[in-house]
């Protein structure tokens, strides 16, 4: 196995794993068996209440401080709100439906439905803060048919409960505790206490119990209902546990990724609720202007896990290389970095490595996993030091993954106890997901690091539907290609749509990173248009370069882009063109911009188009 560094081996379970090969496809499994798990995750929140009453556990800005609720604060007000929740007659059938960011309100709200056996859906602000139709808002509503809706403010979300009044009955509860007329406010959901009532409905959870449903994010289709079980959040934080043995000593958070996500929702946020840990919510955003309130906070919390997402690392290393302070702050007390939600480009990878070189003196562990909305979230996990990005470590104790061929690339399906049982309403695409000996297929390609030693792990290796063949015949790896597009491209790009399809050579729809083209750009006034930025003569001159790197270090037409052309609007959400996560949707990008792409192939070429320097061009040529 090749490691990067020393890495204190106490830190994680020894990767073991059996490999069976079969005539058509292949099964992965850990060798670790998965240990008992709790029945329900109100069991983590029992334990810990009694365990460390006065210990930390959910809090939020307040001002210039922190507030929020410890554990034994939380149980109790948990049981209030559930004891209001079981005279409600909410049902499977009639859910909690959440409209709001994170927040300890909603935190209380979520863990009282999952306590009294209330399916609650958190829903992504987005849709209803950001959307200009409301198109997925009451998509997702008429597939819910809520018996209960929460936001955080009546007033700010009135324009999206207005969108969908006609498609529910259900009650409006607010956190702003405004006294708008209908409206219920969330602190009189505390007042009423039923302990006999709880303790009944908490009693008679199973594993089997529906949890949440959580709508998938939509990123290569509209949204889907997947239920998730208490044994699907039970099972992978268990499996997470016995891999990650320093979660022995409970972990601290700030994190910002919302709640409505898998990574979010299940991921951190159990991960810090089943090991007695504190979550402080990041309201900070991996975007301009908004990323300042995320450095504020970690000049005061040193978290002891950065778990996050690509964009994010990217804003975050340019502040560490210039903050000594920040540096300092940040590595205080992590035992790793962790990402997921999209791969990691590899020169983020070397950067954040070479930060807690230069910081600790020592190597930090740098890792990732895989999952989906629909494995709660994990299916595999690193538990050792890669020495590149992109490794997605090895299945979890329980977790078995069968690796199918499919063309040119290997499809993973997963099965386990951490596996949805299916979607919400639509039991045709549930069977529809399920092969014949119920693995789920994922859709999601992988590789191995080194085919003859499978516990060197995997590789992420991309979505099988976003690839794409040359009018070669020759198929085009797109989830590669938009990785060494990303590097090539920095600072300028700050993310990629892969076009090319039944074309000669790939061209690249880039979505840029405007701080980072504005550090090229000295001679622009710091508030120079967007339009001005980007048709600067040095912002061009760096694609030039960055196609250049693509065509010198590629082994044939379908590993390099020879054109790109810049974008000036952003990615659609209400398009389906990103998620909240930051995750582009390829396809959608594509079609939506059919006029763009065929921009980036019209003859005469267009002089927006910028191209890669024929073999015989001086460096810096080319830009049209």
């Amino acid at each position: 196995m090749s490691y990067a560094g020393p890495i204190p081996e106490q830190l994680f379970t020894p990767p073991a794993v059996e490999l069976l090969r079969r005539e058509h496809d292949q099964l992965l499994r850990s060798r670790h068996v998965l240990k008992a798990y709790a029945r329900c995750t109100g069991e983590f929140l029992e334990h810990w209440a009694r365990r460390a009453p006065e210990r930390a556990f959910l809090l939020e800005r307040a001002g210039r401080d922190w507030r929020g609720l410890s554990y034994a604060e939380m149980l109790e007000q948990v049981r209030r709100v559930g004891a209001w929740l079981l005279g409600r007659e909410l049902s499977t059938e009639r859910p909690v439906a959440i409209l709001s960011e994170n927040s300890v309100e909603q935190g209380v709200l979520t863990l009282a439905c999952l306590h009294v056996g209330v399916p609650v859906a958190p829903i992504s602000p987005a849709y209803s803060l950001q959307s200009k139709d409301f198109g997925k808002l009451r998509a997702i509503v008429r597939a819910l048919r809520p018996g209960l809706i929460y936001v955080s403010d009546a007033e700010r979300f009135g324009p999206a409960l207005g969108a969908i009044r006609e498609l529910h009955q259900a009650l409006i509860v607010s956190g702003d505790n405004s006294d708008a007329g209908g409206v219920v406010t969330f602190d009189s959901l505390k007042q009423l206490r039923n302990d006999d009532a709880v303790q009944r409905a908490f009693a008679a959870l199973t594993p089997d119990t529906v949890a949440k449903v959580m709508f998938t994010s939509g990123s290569t289709s509209e949204p889907k209902g997947a239920i998730n079980t208490q044994r699907m959040l039970c099972s992978n934080q268990q499996a997470i546990a016995q891999i990650w043995a320093f979660l022995s000593r409970p972990p601290v958070l700030l994190d910002w990724l919302p709640w409505h996500h898998t990574f979010g929702g299940n991921h951190n946020f159990n991960m810090v609720l089943r090991n007695g840990g504190t979550l402080y919510i990041d309201r900070g955003r991996p975007l301009p202007g908004q990323f300042e309130e995320t450095l504020a906070n970690l000049r005061e919390v040193s978290p002891s896990l950065s778990l996050n997402v690509p964009r994010a690392y990217d804003m975050l290393v340019v502040a560490l290389r210039g903050d000594a302070e920040l540096r300092g702050r940040f590595f205080a007390q992590l035992e790793c970095v962790f990402y997921a939600g999209a791969s990691l480009p590899q020169h983020l990878w070397e950067a954040l490595r070479e930060l807690a070189r230069q910081t600790l003196g020592r190597e930090l562990p740098m890792l990732s996993s895989w999952g989906l909305t629909e494995t709660a979230p994990t299916a595999t996990i690193g538990h050792f030091q890669p020495d590149r990005a992109g490794i997605i470590g090895l299945p979890l104790p329980g977790s078995e993954l069968k690796l199918v061929p499919n063309g040119d690339k290997t499809e993973v399906r997963v099965r386990g106890p951490n596996v949805t049982p299916g979607y919400l309403g639509r039991a045709d695409l549930s069977a529809d997901c399920f092969d014949e000996e119920g693995f789920f297929k994922t859709g999601d390609a992988v590789r191995f690091v080194d085919a003859q030693h499978p516990e060197c792990g995997l590789l992420f290796d991309g979505r099988i539907g976003e690839d794409f063949k040359l009018s070669t015949a020759t198929w085009v790896n797109v989830g590669a290609l938009r990785l060494d597009a990303i590097a090539a491209l920095a600072p300028v790009a700050q993310d990629v749509a892969v076009a090319g399809h039944d074309r000669d050579e790939i061209g690249l729809l880039v979505f840029p990173n405007l701080a980072g083209c504005r550090t090229l750009c000295p001679d622009l006034a710091e508030d120079a248009a967007p339009q001005v930025v980007l048709t600067h003569a040095a912002v061009r001159a760096r694609i030039t370069q960055g196609l250049a790197q693509l065509t010198r270090t590629s082994t044939g037409s379908s590993t390099c882009a020879r054109r790109a052309l810049l974008l000036l609007e952003p990615p659609s959400i209400d398009a389906g063109e990103i998620t909240d996560k930051g995750y582009i949707n390829q396809r959608a990008v594509l079609t939506r911009r059919a006029a763009l792409v065929a921009k980036l192939y019209q003859v005469p070429l267009e002089p927006e188009v910028i191209t890669a320097p024929s073999a015989s061009s001086q460096s810096g040529e080319g830009a049209r």
